[in-house]
Formats: C-alpha cells, structure tokens, sequence
C-alpha cells in the first residue's frame, strides 16, 4: 500500500500571524505589569521598588526559558517547545490574577516568564527558517510587532476598563488567550527542527565562541542587554514616570499606547529597510534618533509633548531591538541556530532585569521622572556601539544572501 500524502504546508503568512498572535500576548503581559500598577500595587500594599522587582522577575524566569528553549528545540523540535511555553505562560498568567501578597507575585511573574522565554528563540529561528533570505528582517520584525501591538491593548484595556474594576481581570484575559491560542499553533504551526548533518558541529560553546565567532556573540549580546534596559525600563514604568510628571492617569494610559503604537511602525519599518540597506546605517540612525528623542522625553512637561516623544521613544527602541531579533540567527548555522538565539535572548534579558529594578531603585531614592529618563542615555549609547561594531566587524554564519553591512 502506498504510504498516504503528507499534508500541504501550511503558508507563511499563517505562520507568521500565528507567531504575531504569539508575541502580542507576551507583549500584553509584559505591559500588564505597568498598567495594572496603579491599582495593584496599594490592593497589594506594594513599594516601587517592588514592582519593579514584579518585572524584574518575569525576565529572569524568560532568561532560563530562553536558554532551555533553545537548547531544546534544536533537539526534540520547535512547533513542540514553542507550544508548550504558550500555554505555560498562559496558565501563570493566570496565577498572577491570584496572588494576594508581593511573594506570591514574583513567584508568579518568575514562572510566567519560563514560558516567555520558551517561546522567543522558537520564533526568531523560525520565522529564519521560513522565509527568504531577502526578507528576513521584514518577517522577524513583522513577527515580533506583535508584542508592543499586545502592549497598545493592554493598555488600551487598562483605560477603557470601568472605573474601580479589578486589576485582576487584566491578567485573566492576559492568560486565557493563550490557552485559546494554544491549540490553534498547535494545528497551524508546521515542525521546523533542522535536518540533522552529520558534518555539522552541534556544540553550544563552539557554535557560539569557536572559530572567530566569539567577539560577534559578545557583541551581540552587549547591544541585546543595553537596549532591553531601555526598553523593559519603559515597558514596566512609562505610566508611573508620567504620573510622576503630573499629568494624570489619563495620559499616562496614552503614552503608553503612543510607545506601543508608534513602536510597532518602528519594528515594520527598521525591517523594511535592514532588508533592502542591510543593517548599517538604519541602525545608526535609528539609536542616533532614540538618544534624541529620551533627552528631549526627559524634560518634558506638556502632554501633547509627551505623547508624542513616547511615540518616538517607542518607535527609536523597539524598531532597534526587533531588527536585531533578525540579525541574531544569521551568525549562527541551522543545527545550532535556536541555541544560539536562546543564549542571545537570554543574555540580552539581563538587561530586562536590570532595566525595571534600576527605574524601580531610582524612585526609591526620590529621582525624579526627569532623572530615571536620562539615566538611559548611556544606556542607549552603549547599545549602539555595540550594535555598530557587530555589523561592521562580526563574523556572520556564511550563507546565501546573508549581508549585515
């Protein structure tokens, strides 16, 4: 008997919403922690600085999802670890809905963010593998828009919600999606483990520091952690600086849709343009323009001003950090690929821990909204050298149609 077809493919552009879908649910939850601060943290009797450590949690649970997920996708599969962390996240999502003290919510936050690192390296590696070489940074960044999207409706949620509603409900629905999702990827989601070569060299260590490659995955790791700073920093604590400021909750919920919306326009335009320039100089100009815009966020006063440069803000460090979502698997071969993104998420993600405590340990000292803001500019700064000396100088993974500079 003849063996039956295998089934067709699903298409690209599925995939790609599927993991879109994916990211903005991350994206949610990650913005949840900033939007639901105001109510959360007097019902749960919490300090600043313990929501920033709320945060700061989650991203280091995501810091060992993403080096197991990697780890273990190149092994056993990527469809079966990516949907495995969704609904991981999605049922402790739900525990943070839960929790009625500060040490039952950084547990909850720490095992939710297992399932966001499980699933980030999954995405990148495949959103490398289906798609051709030309358009790899318009597919990751496409991909991975989904988050601030996800971040914009939490937010949006957060504002429209009824007066005195429990926060509580903005994490219900931030884990309850998931869980819908979760059967759909698994339908939809094809397995894009690689075929297994046996000339391929399948050491973590070596395919991330042998043969030259070690000053690149430094590098990259460099301008991953520096740009997570500036980017969880405002993630977990745009509402509360523009309170801070004295504009009021109202504007607060805005500016956060501003970084997450326009945020979104960056990551689909850096992607755009690092296919068709390659990533030189639409990276200069881009953290050349997100140092302009925070210094100028840092002092000001005026709503309409703030909105805006939240805006510019979000469009300057998402677009950043998501072009180099699409740089990172191009210095790695495919057998080592999810490996080699996982350890690069990992590593940047010590700069999503550090991004949330550092806001959070500033306004524990009394700094003012003004000072935590320029307190990114080195930040930003250090990034984009690093960024810079990476597509300049790094050591790409040689393959057709792969170009960085």
């Amino acid at each position: 008997m003849a063996k039956a077809a295998r089934p067709k493919l699903v298409s690209a552009p599925i995939i790609i919403a599927v993991c879109f879908a994916i990211a903005a649910l991350e994206g949610y939850d990650i913005q949840a922690v900033g939007v639901a601060a105001p109510s959360m943290a007097p019902a749960l009797h919490l300090a600043d600085q313990q929501i920033g450590q709320a945060g700061s949690w989650a991203m280091v649970g995501l810091v060992l999802g993403a080096l197991i997920g990697g780890w273990a996708a190149d092994r056993i599969g990527r469809k079966i670890v990516l949907v495995g962390a969704v609904a991981w996240f999605g049922v402790f999502s739900i525990v943070t809905a839960g929790v009625h003290s500060a040490e039952m919510l950084m547990i909850s936050r720490l095992l939710t963010g297992l399932g966001f690192g499980g699933a980030m390296p999954n995405m990148i590696a495949i959103a490398s593998e289906i798609s051709p070489p030309g358009k790899r940074g318009a597919t990751v960044t496409t991909m991975f828009v989904g988050m601030p999207a996800g971040g914009a409706l939490a937010a949006l949620i957060a504002r429209y919600l009824p007066h005195g509603f429990d926060w509580r409900m903005i994490y219900i629905i931030g884990g309850a999606l998931p869980l819908v999702l979760t059967p759909v990827a698994l339908w939809l989601l094809p397995e894009t483990r690689p075929v297994r070569d046996p000339k391929a060299d399948r050491r973590v260590l070596f395919a991330l520091f042998g043969g030259g490659r070690a000053p690149s995955t430094l590098l990259m790791w460099i301008a991953y952690a520096f740009t997570l700073v500036v980017l969880y920093l405002m993630l977990g604590w745009l509402p509360m600086l523009v309170i801070a400021k004295g504009l009021g909750k109202d504007v607060a919920s805005w500016a956060a849709l501003s970084f997450n919306g326009i945020g979104v326009l960056g990551g689909l335009t850096l992607g755009v343009l690092v296919d068709r320039f390659k990533f030189g100089w639409p990276m200069f100009l881009t953290y050349v323009g997100l140092i302009a815009s925070m210094a100028i966020l840092a002092t000001a006063t005026g709503a309409l001003q703030v909105l805006i440069l939240s805006g510019l803000v979000g469009f300057g460090v998402i677009g950043a950090q998501y072009s180099l979502y699409a740089l990172a698997p191009l210095y790695y071969a495919p057998p080592v690929r999810g490996a080699g993104s996982g350890a690069a998420v990992g590593a940047g993600r010590i700069g999503s821990i550090v991004g949330p405590l550092l806001a959070g340990t500033l306004r524990e000292q009394h700094a003012s909204a003004a000072q935590v803001l320029t307190y990114t500019l080195p930040v930003i700064l250090v990034a984009g050298l690093a960024a810079m000396l990476l597509v300049s100088f790094g050591k790409p993974y040689a393959a057709e149609g792969d170009h960085v500079a």
